[in-house]
């Protein structure tokens, strides 16, 4: 009865289902325990030399049942195969003797010397495809004989094939005029409003940040301005979810920073400042065709053991200690966001840490997150109040949820503190230092 009265009864994604956004870049280390059991049998199965068998294993590895990212068929030895990437489909095919695989790029009616040098320079860095035309056709391939078609080669080689094509198709179609869209007709434009929104907080955030780094002395808060504009690309990297040029963008960004050259972190934060105001100044239109729904099959980040993970938080935490202690308290939570988000944006991190961060996200900005529909909110910032059990009852169950996987998963709730924001994020962050996400 009480169950009935309170709702105990039911899971409170069943209670009140959330929007189908996304958010975040696509993390192929998600993988359940059975699909990751495929690797080895694909491995098994090729040394054996049972080609066939091998394939069926490797294409069930790849596939994500929930997204549907991997169209599948075999008929004896031969069969056919596509892989969604984002704006591209990957297809081929595979005998006994072979296996090849294409993706469309762009369409070239017109020959162009621009274009091929371009193309020419790419090819040298690439390790397992090349670029190719075929009649007016400008795409990339793969081949690989029966023999030599190992998971870790057919991985990485399509993985290459997927990303490259990916990222490409839209930079050459914008920097050429002779080129022409093709073939993304798979690819599903955002309801008008979740579209809106995502402009507004882009708007937003950017112009907050920059509000803000004027207000500091350039020089002598250097590594703050560094941390807010930092902090600020993996934000809309994983909460707006760009495509195309403006994810592009977002890594010239952070690229300023981390290149290694003797500039000064203030000429450093300039630039970084300059570009954001670049992207506040693009028109609606064009944002609103960077931002769309697809499928993927290959993370375009590599996983890394959770050290690095621990790491990037220690670090955050231990700079935004100054801050907090001398009435900062908003460099402070951009810090330690940063060195969470900072995580997110570069590596292929775990399903299980991707919700986490997501909570965690949900309590920082649940203005955000109302605009697009939730209903659930972890953190009042007119109250200044947490709702504690919701809290702790979301981290419970995604441990609950991902236990198989990580039996040693053990984010100690009762170290949460709940007196004020800064506070919470730091012990949040100081538990995702310490867990122990050694897999089964």
């Amino acid at each position: 009865m009480f169950d009935k009265l309170f709702g105990r009864g039911k899971k409170k994604s069943e209670e009140r289902p959330e929007p189908g956004v996304i958010f975040g870049r696509y993390s192929d280390n998600n993988k359940p325990l059975g699909k990751v059991n495929r690797w080895t049998d694909a491995d098994n199965l090729f040394k054996e030399k049972k080609y066939p068998e091998s394939l069926d294993a490797f294409f069930e590895y790849l596939r994500d049942d929930k997204t549907g990212n991997v169209v599948y068929e075999r008929n004896g030895a031969a069969g056919r195969f596509e892989l969604y990437q984002g704006s591209k489909i990957v297809r081929g095919s595979f005998d006994g003797n072979a296996l090849r695989a294409e993706v469309t790029l762009a369409r070239m009616p017109q020959p162009s010397v621009p274009v091929m040098r371009r193309l020419l320079e790419m090819n040298f860095s690439l390790y397992y495809s090349r670029f190719a035309m075929e009649e007016d056709r400008l795409c990339m391939q793969f081949d690989s004989d029966a023999a030599t078609a190992s998971p870790s080669k057919l991985y990485y080689g399509l993985k290459e094939l997927a990303t490259k094509a990916d990222k490409q198709d839209d930079l050459l179609v914008q920097d050429f005029s002779a080129l022409v869209t093709t073939d993304s007709e798979h690819v599903i434009p955002l309801d008008q409003p979740e579209k809106e929104v995502k402009f507004t907080y882009l708007q937003k955030w950017i112009g907050e940040t920059l509000d803000t780094i004027g207000t500091l002395d350039a020089d002598k808060f250097s590594g703050a301005i560094a941390y807010l504009l930092l902090c600020l690309a993996s934000r809309i990297d994983y909460m707006i979810a760009p495509e195309g040029k403006m994810l592009n963008q977002l890594e010239k960004i952070i690229g300023i920073y981390f290149k290694k050259d003797e500039r000064p972190v203030t000429e450093k934060n300039r630039d970084m400042a300059e570009e954001y105001r670049k992207m506040m100044a693009l028109p609606k239109e064009e944002v609103f065709s960077y931002l769309f729904r697809s499928k993927y099959t290959f993370a375009i980040v590599a996983p890394q053991g959770y050290k690095a993970v621990s790491e990037s938080i220690h670090a955050a935490n231990q700079n935004m200690v100054w801050y907090r202690d001398n009435n900062y308290p908003g460099i402070a939570s951009q810090i330690t966001e940063y060195g969470f988000a900072y995580c997110q944006y570069s590596y292929s991190l775990p399903r299980a840490i991707t919700e986490l961060f997501q909570l965690y996200m949900m309590v920082n900005y649940p203005d955000y997150f109302r605009a697009l529909g939730y209903k659930d909110v972890y953190y009042d910032p007119e109250r200044k109040q947490f709702l504690q059990q919701a809290i702790t009852g979301r981290i419970l169950e995604i441990q609950q949820q991902w236990k198989e996987k990580y039996p040693l998963m053990d984010f100690k709730i009762q170290n949460l503190r709940f007196d004020n924001l800064v506070n919470f994020n730091l012990t949040f962050t100081n538990e995702m230092e310490f867990l122990n996400m050694e897999p089964k």
